[in-house]
């Protein structure tokens, strides 16, 4: 059974694709198949970025999600381009610092994160995606906090290792947050 199909979209530089990352890399540590797939829009940094992942029991015979359960969105223009295509029923997850505008889908369920003023609480404020990757965790239930310290572990190390605490923080920061909406 397929567990998710998920849409992160943002602008270059918000984390959009090593969120998706590392929500592959979770549900691999959980015994689960998983496939990520990263989109790059012209530029780097400042430029769109937005992945497809999937994490299923099963084998997955196609990587990209044309019609995901869960989308999360960094910025304005990702809202514009990906809320269209989540499945009916599904879940949008909406980063409200950088996005004043609504939902217009009246059939879905959306949770609006001030993702970035959490971020900025907690004195990370490059940490947004990691608020938004706790609220994932807490509303699909797919994929354990546990496995996303550890990919953290092993993703910030050398002279990145001094981030990786504060990020497990803002993960945690998120789980709850999204316990609350």
């Amino acid at each position: 059974m397929i567990k998710n199909k998920i849409t992160i979209a943002g602008s270059g530089g918000q984390g959009a694709l090593s969120m998706g990352q590392m929500i592959a890399y979770a549900g691999l540590k959980e015994g689960l198949e998983a496939t990520w797939l990263p989109s790059y829009g012209a530029e780097m940094r400042g430029g769109t970025a937005n992945c497809s992942v999937i994490i299923s029991e099963v084998e997955i015979p196609y990587p990209i999600v044309t019609e995901p359960d869960y989308c999360i969105v960094m910025n304005l223009p990702s809202l514009l381009k990906f809320e269209s295509i989540v499945r009916p029923g599904g879940i949008l997850i909406i980063n409200s610092s950088m996005i004043p505008e609504k939902a217009t889908r009246e059939d879905l369920s959306v949770f609006y994160v001030p993702a970035d003023e959490i971020a900025e609480e907690e004195k990370n404020p490059r940490g947004a995606n990691m608020v938004l990757l706790g609220v994932y965790i807490t509303i699909a239930g797919s994929i354990k906090e546990e496995s996303i310290a550890a990919i953290i572990d092993k993703t910030f190390t050398g002279s990145k290792a001094r981030f990786a605490e504060s990020n497990k923080q803002l993960v945690t920061r998120g789980i709850e947050y999204g316990k609350n909406i």
